[in-house]
């Protein structure tokens, strides 16, 4: 896990610091080592590094590039809010400027976590607040924001810019005025998937009439309705935004009237798209896309009319990006769409468009690096995705690089066309909705059709499983996923065998995120010597038992080892997140989990 021992040479972008064993060996020498360059010229060429991959390593050379590095860092990434202090964060980096912090396992995205398990950001502001007087942008995922957090930031940071929340919850709308009303440079607002509560739309009330500096606003996912006047005037002030998102309360006519003062746009979130039109008013909201010239990102469209959807054609030809994730759209409104859409590199559907859809997407989108397929409640609407879609569009993509995909059936076999068409794949995540299915036309294990996927992208970097398994497919993995980063598995596995020969062959792996499946104690400890470098660890409803999280725990004290037992009775637990921390113990652990 990124995040152990704390001494002068821990890099923090992601919290990737160095074992004890490591420094002691090939540290010492670099302690003593004078800078190759001057002073002035290393700070120089530090402004053209900003992969945080990159400036940790740059802060690995030497005592001094150490020292430099730390002092010229303006943007830090923290991958486990959990693995580092904010006081140790602001002790290492002076001079921050943007913060991004992520806080509870991706797994609460599915409910998997308790709503109040933790990841509260409020000492982390606080201790900006005293160390950063001049921050300017936060990136907070999966935090517990307070209403309290926002006003202090809205109090402490006089030249805030950029606020951006994802999967965040605890906060309200008054919080949101109080960014709105206290920020007065703010360039960026984005709200994505929170849970706000006490909503209201006077949060864009709270701009000053004076602000002008916003380039980007997204509450795409609130769900009140919003001060629509309030909303205009900022969108008609505001001529250099680029990108607004929209929530579904924004009606047809309302957003003609917006997009009549922002024909800068670049990336548009409709609101609904579900409104009986006049004639003229049809024209006049068709003519309002068509001077929409530097648009090349569209979503939105939370309720969709089939005869409204025309008006969106003339900027079809330059977009990149068309999410369509919230709407269900048959395959005949798809098809007809996407033939306007020849540039598209990334699109997102839900699986209402079925197969067909997915033809039409294969014929035209020859660019096309991202795809995600979501599925819907069926209620009727159509009998989803399966393999005949998948081949398709790997006959038709060959550059896809990214795949979400979520289908009702999948054979080996088109597994197998997809790896050999698409060989660029870096993360292919499939989902098939029933567990524990099996290659629907031969009845056999789904191993040989995840075995080619790793054998032939050999840049894979991130996995998700699902289908019938044998431990063969998990040795394909750790055989060939020499590279691979992440890995999901959820209804999967036949045995600890399995996962064994991740945890031996993987020697890449950063986040390895497990649900219902029978990994068991064998499993968990065969990977003692990994989780130390790993950033984390979690594991659902599996066959891990207290015993064996303890033994682990006892022997790696560096690693925080928590557990989640729903009964006490039960040898078995009900989850366990494992990761590596210089803090050790949190402090803020509710009562359900125990820190062993």
């Amino acid at each position: 896990m990124k995040g152990t021992s704390v001494d002068r040479y821990e890099a923090k972008g992601d919290v990737k610091l160095i074992s004890v064993p490591f420094r002691q060996k090939h540290m010492k020498e670099s302690e003593e080592m004078p800078s190759p360059l001057p002073d002035d010229v290393l700070e120089h060429a530090l402004k053209f590094v900003t992969s945080h991959k990159d400036r940790n390593a740059v802060s690995l050379v030497c005592k001094a590039w150490h020292k430099m590095e730390a002092y010229c860092r303006q943007c830090v990434f923290i991958g486990n809010c959990y693995a580092v202090s904010p006081e140790r964060l602001v002790e290492r980096f002076p001079n921050i400027r943007c913060v991004i912090l992520k806080g509870k396992p991706r797994f609460a995205d599915f409910d998997l976590v308790p709503r109040d398990w933790g990841a509260h950001v409020l000492p982390w502001i606080t201790a900006f607040a005293n160390a950063y007087p001049f921050l300017e942008e936060l990136r907070l995922k999966r935090m517990i924001v307070s209403d309290e957090s926002l006003l202090l930031i809205g109090h402490s940071f006089p030249l805030f810019k950029s606020l951006v929340l994802t999967s965040c919850d605890g906060f309200s709308s008054l919080g949101l005025a109080m960014i709105t009303g206290n920020c007065k440079h703010l360039t960026h607002l984005d709200l994505t998937e929170n849970t706000v509560v006490h909503e209201s739309g006077s949060w864009l009330s709270g701009f000053p009439e004076t602000c002008s500096s916003l380039v980007s606003l997204n509450f795409e996912n609130l769900q009140s309705e919003v001060n629509f006047e309030a909303l205009e005037k900022l969108v008609s002030r505001c001529s250099a935004m680029r990108i607004l998102k929209l929530n579904r309360s924004v009606s047809l006519s309302q957003l003609q009237s917006l997009l009549l003062n922002a024909v800068q746009l670049t990336e548009l979130g409709t609101g609904s798209f579900f409104q009986e039109l006049t004639s003229e008013e049809h024209v006049r909201l068709q003519s309002s896309f068509s001077n929409l010239k530097e648009l090349q990102s569209l979503s939105g469209f939370w309720e969709v009319s089939a005869t409204q959807l025309p008006v969106i054609y003339p900027v079809c030809s330059n977009l990149l990006s068309l999410n369509l994730s919230y709407s269900p759209i048959s395959d005949l409104e798809l098809s007809e769409l996407v033939s306007h859409c020849h540039r598209l590199q990334r699109l997102w559907l839900m699986d209402s468009v079925e197969d067909k859809g997915l033809f039409a997407v294969a014929s035209v989108c020859k660019d096309l690096r991202d795809l995600r397929v979501y599925p819907i409640n069926r209620g009727g609407q159509g009998q989803g995705v399966s393999e005949k879609g998948l081949m398709s569009i790997s006959e038709g993509c060959p550059n896809l690089s990214s795949i979400l995909y979520f289908c009702v059936q999948m054979t080996n076999a088109a597994m197998v066309v997809m790896a050999k068409n698409c060989p660029r794949l870096v993360s292919f995540r499939l989902c098939i909705l029933e567990p524990y299915k099996q290659d629907h036309t031969t009845g056999e294990p789904m191993d040989d059709g995840f075995g080619a996927i790793l054998k032939h992208c050999k840049d894979l970097r991130r996995l998700a499983l699902s289908g019938l398994l044998t431990d063969k497919a998990f040795e394909y993995i750790g055989m060939y996923g020499k590279r691979l980063e992440r890995l999901s598995v959820a209804f999967a596995g036949e045995s600890d065998i399995g996962l064994q020969h991740v945890l031996r062959g993987c020697t890449n792996m950063r986040k390895l995120e497990i649900r219902d499946s029978p990994f068991g104690d064998m499993a968990l400890l065969s990977g003692v010597h990994r989780y130390e470098s790993m950033r984390s660890l979690w594991m659902s409803s599996c066959s891990v038992t207290l015993q064996g999280c303890t033994w682990l725990a006892r022997q790696k004290p560096r690693l925080n080892v928590e557990v989640i037992r729903k009964n006490e009775r039960d040898s078995l637990i009900e989850s366990l997140y494992v990761y590596r921390s210089v803090l050790g113990p949190r402090k803020d652990t509710p009562p359900f989990v125990v820190t062993l």
